[in-house]
Formats: structure tokens, sequence, C-alpha cells
């Protein structure tokens, strides 16, 4: 678990339960299970700390009320470092012992059996952020911020659309739960757009080299690299090698978080184009009516001065996340999980952060547990990332719905292939 010294954030909680009136006992704690630590850092510690810009302006604003009471509201990490077991033990702590209301998490490899079963047994309401972990034995997860990897198709769709010369594509990810769902739909994404995948490398999580990975994805002469959902350490080392070696191509990304060093350590020629599905929220694009995070242009500029040079992916979802499950509890005037997700759930409609969109996902994932709408398209414009358009999920799988089926059921990601494996294991 990570130590924690009594932060400014705690004693300014106290400062906040005197000014309330409140007891300790109306503080309710949510807990934030995964890696802090690692190649997935990227992934979780900027979200954590997104998390506490939420947490902090939400106890200015006098708490959560639910019902006749307010509540304060109190963060609970617990850095898994992307270890099964660091997993389990952080979930039976949260739940257990720290008597969290909501837990959040990265997901993947963290939701073991035992974690998922725990969740069960507690009826725990969990927020994830891949999809791919859905399934109808743990009820109340739910993946209601990011669809990865299913919005990767819009990038490619893109792509298809605006670049019609690039033909061929060549793509490497990692072996693991991040990896291969995105590997599935990249695939289907290319095979749908008429784009031929020349080469394909999947490599072990522990990889360090990339120069010759990079070597055997150009051989083929490919015109789009695709660096899959590939960690941010190994994104970035696939591009400077694609860099070092000449690569000329379109550059394609499910992420690239801190593009400006990778511009540092390339050219902005080389990084122009860039073509990946995560934003600034100093965007533009994000005035646009549609958009249902609040200000996001001041989330952005106060993260970037809090923690400055720390944004990535993930720094906005799991506050998306909070605001989802705040307005749900206060509508159902409880913490109880089926009933705050009937309220998150109902008319199968919600307030996604680019705008409204739909619990979906019986197809793929046995349940309908994922919130699905329109995703951004991002390129590095002039050094920028910059949002080309908002893509809609729903519209490719209504017209690829097979093509991706077979692709994840080529590498057993269905979710009933998914429950006879770890049945059998």
């Amino acid at each position: 678990m990570v130590a924690r010294a009594k932060s400014p954030v705690a004693s300014a909680l106290g400062v906040a339960l005197r000014s309330f009136g409140l007891e300790s006992s109306k503080v309710l704690k949510i807990g934030f299970l995964a890696p802090l630590t690692g190649p997935l850092k990227a992934w979780s510690a900027p979200g954590l700390n997104g998390c506490q810009i939420w947490v902090d302006a939400v106890n200015a604003a006098g708490g959560i009320k639910v019902g006749s009471r307010r509540y304060l509201v109190e963060l609970v990490p617990y850095d898994t470092m992307y270890q099964p077991e660091r997993a389990f033990a952080g979930a039976k702590k949260l739940i257990l012992e720290d008597g969290v209301k909501l837990i959040l998490m990265n997901g993947g490899n963290d939701l073991t059996r035992e974690v998922r079963e725990i969740i069960s047994s507690h009826r725990m309401l969990v927020a994830g952020l891949l999809p791919s972990d859905l399934s109808p034995d743990t009820p109340t997860l739910l993946a209601p911020s990011e669809v990865h990897p299913i919005y990767n198709v819009t990038g490619v769709e893109w792509l298809k659309r605006n670049k019609p010369h690039l033909k061929t594509a060549a793509m490497c990810g990692q072996k693991d739960l991040f990896g291969l769902p995105s590997i599935a739909t990249y695939r289907a994404a290319f095979e749908a757009a008429g784009i031929n995948l020349v080469a394909e490398r999947l490599f072990e999580p522990d990889t360090t080299d990339f120069g010759s990975i990079v070597d055997e994805l150009m051989a083929g002469n490919p015109d789009i690299l695709c660096w899959d959902t590939a960690y941010e350490p190994f994104v970035h080392e696939l591009t400077i090698e694609a860099y070092k070696r000449g690569f000329k191509g379109q550059l394609l990304s499910c992420t690239c978080d801190n593009y400006q060093e990778l511009i540092r350590r390339t050219s902005p020629e080389f990084m122009e184009g860039f073509v990946f599905q995560f934003p600034d929220f100093d965007d533009p694009r994000l005035s646009d009516p549609r958009v249902n995070f609040q200000d996001a242009n001041t989330f952005y500029e106060e993260f970037c001065r809090r923690f400055p040079g720390t944004w990535s992916a993930v720094s906005w979802e799991y506050a998306s996340t909070l605001e989802l499950w705040k307005s749900a509890v206060q509508r159902a005037r409880t913490f109880e999980p089926f009933s705050v997700l009937a309220f998150m759930k109902v008319g199968g409609i919600g307030q996604h952060a680019f705008g409204e969109a739909t619990w979906w996902g019986k197809e793929l994932f046995g349940i309908d547990n994922a919130l699905v709408g329109d995703w951004p398209v991002v390129t590095i414009v002039d050094g920028r990332a910059r949002i080309q358009e908002f893509g809609s999920i729903t519209a490719w799988w209504s017209a690829n719905r097979p093509v991706l089926i077979k692709h994840m059921r080529a590498l057993d990601l269905m979710w009933d292939q998914r429950e006879h494996l770890a049945a059998s294991t």
C-alpha cells in the first residue's frame, strides 16, 4: 500500500469537517486500486491526481448530499504495482478495513478471479477503464468513462476517410489484457477500412529491446506503424526507434502521453499528424455543447498547475466517473450499489464526458455495463494535440459487428470464452 503522511489535503479535510460540523462517520471513502508505480503509472497516478482535484472541489462545496445528510469525500489509494496478489490484498483492505463505497480501478491483469469474487460477494460497486473486463458474473463492475479498446476504431476510420492513400499497416503490442483486446480491435478496424495488415508483433511486458521490433515491422515497408495500446514507455521507445530508422509514414496509437517529450527527442516534423485518441483538455473542441465534462479547460489548467508535466490519457477519466456516480448517489439517496447502478443506467442512457451515450456491451461482454457513444480522434498539429472529430463507436459497430467479434474470438477474448477459461484454471 502507498504510505501516506498527513498531507495538506488531509489537513484541509479536517478543517472542512469542523467547518461543516461533520463527524468522521460522515466521511465517504472512495478506493483507488491501481498501479501507482511501474510501467502503468502513467495510466493510474495522473487519474488519482485528477480525482483529488474533483474531491477538493466537491468538499469545498460542502460534500455530497445523500438524503438529508452531507458527506465529505476521502480518497483511499492502494498501489497494486500491477501484481495480482497485491490487487487482491488491496481489494480486501479497501472493502473490509476502509469501508469504501466505490472502488476505481485501471483493470486488466489486476482484475483477477479472486478480486472479482470479493467484489461480487460484497456487492461492491467498481468502475474500471476496460470494458473488456466486464462479464455477467460481476454485475457491479462498470466501464463508465473509457471504452477501451473499441474507440480505437474511430482513429482508423478517420484515416480511411482523410488519408485514403494509406493501404498497409504494421502493428505491435504487449501480451496482456490491455494489449490483446486492442490488437483484436485494430485488426478489425484495419480489415473494415480495407487496410492490409502486413506485420504484427506481440511482445512481453518486460521487453527492453524495441529496435528489433521496429525493424521487423518496417521490413514490409508499411504505410502505417501502429503501437496498439502500448504503455507510455513503450510508445516512446517505439516512436524513437522508428525516427532513428527514418520512417516517413503514418504513426497511430491508442495513446501518446507526454508527446511533448517525444517531439523533443525526435522532431516536430516527425510527430506532425500522429493519430491517437486522447485530447488535452484545453482543446477548443471541448467547448462543444455535447461535451458533459464540466469546465474541461479549467480542470486542465488546475491539473497542470498542481501536477505539472504529468497530464495523461487518464487524468480526467476517473474524475468523470466520479461525477456520474455522484449524480446517481444523490438521485438514489443511498450508497447501495444496485440502487446507484440503477440510477446510473436509468433509461439506458448516460451523460458520458464526450456526449450522451448508451449503456451497451451485451454482445461483446455479456452485460450492458459499458457507456458507449462518441470518442475523439486526435492528431498532433503544430506541436499540439488537437481533436479532429468525435467519431461514433456505435455507428462503426452497427456496420462492422461480425468483424470485431471474429477477431475477439480469435484471441479468446469474448466474455463466454473468458468465463470458460477462468472456470478451467
